[in-house]
């Protein structure tokens, strides 16, 4: 029997846009069940509730990508409890295993008896382990989070080169003078520091910089199918 993962993700699902990605790295022994917490929402509805003047409003912005191509930029103070009613309802359905596919920080979200992973505690700690003191390049979508993913990184021990690039919005140009600018400050790897970055965003960075590119949706996958 195939051991089952429920995913969230801020945004809807299916993700297709990183599937292929996280699929190859769980392999075939793991069923993903994935779930968004826009899910019940339409696009106009989205638009809605996700004002721009919210935007100007928040502390903590996160941005994910809609099913007609589009991207909506979120607060975290409304996506929390929208999440925490999601995870409670997989606790409910009976999954052991819930991972929240976002890299951003969601300080008061809990799980009573499933294991939640959240990339945020494990990735950065990770990153710092296998790279110890060698300069971090990390690549963000928006820049707007350029300060407020500051202290995850300071409390791992971390201090590094911050570029802002969308997944959703930015095409191959502005990720590639976004390599030129981490090849000019000399790092030693680079972690694309949100779950919606692909393979073709990472090869036109490595191949710019010439240095070993971090997926952060690839690298979860990869701690997931090993824990489950």
């Amino acid at each position: 029997m195939r051991k089952k993962v429920f995913m969230l993700t801020i945004g809807q699902a299916p993700r297709e846009d990183v599937a292929p990605i996280i699929d190859k790295s769980l392999g075939s022994e793991i069923e993903l069940i994935q779930s968004g917490v826009l899910d019940d929402l339409s696009n106009e509805e989205i638009h809605a509730k996700f004002t721009s003047a919210a935007r100007a409003s928040s502390e903590y912005l996160l941005t994910t990508h809609l099913h007609d191509g589009t991207s909506v930029v979120m607060d975290r103070e409304q996506l929390e409890p929208m999440l925490q009613t999601k995870i409670d309802q997989a606790e409910q359905a009976g999954f052991t295993t819930i991972w929240l596919l976002c890299t951003g920080e969601f300080p008061n979200l809990q799980a009573h008896q499933s294991v939640l992973l959240e990339p945020d505690k494990i990735i950065t700690p990770l990153v710092k382990l296998i790279i110890g003191a060698k300069k971090l390049g990390v690549v963000v979508p928006l820049k707007e989070q350029l300060h407020t993913i500051t202290p995850k990184f300071e409390q791992a021990g971390i201090d590094p080169v911050y570029v802002a690039a969308s997944p959703y919005t930015d095409g191959d140009s502005k990720f590639k003078a976004v390599g030129e600018k981490l090849k000019t400050e000399k790092v030693d790897y680079i972690l694309l520091d949100c779950m919606g970055y692909n393979e073709e965003k990472r090869s036109i960075i490595e191949t710019v910089t010439g240095k070993p590119t971090i997926l952060s949706n690839e690298l979860m996958a990869k701690v997931v199918s090993e824990f489950v």
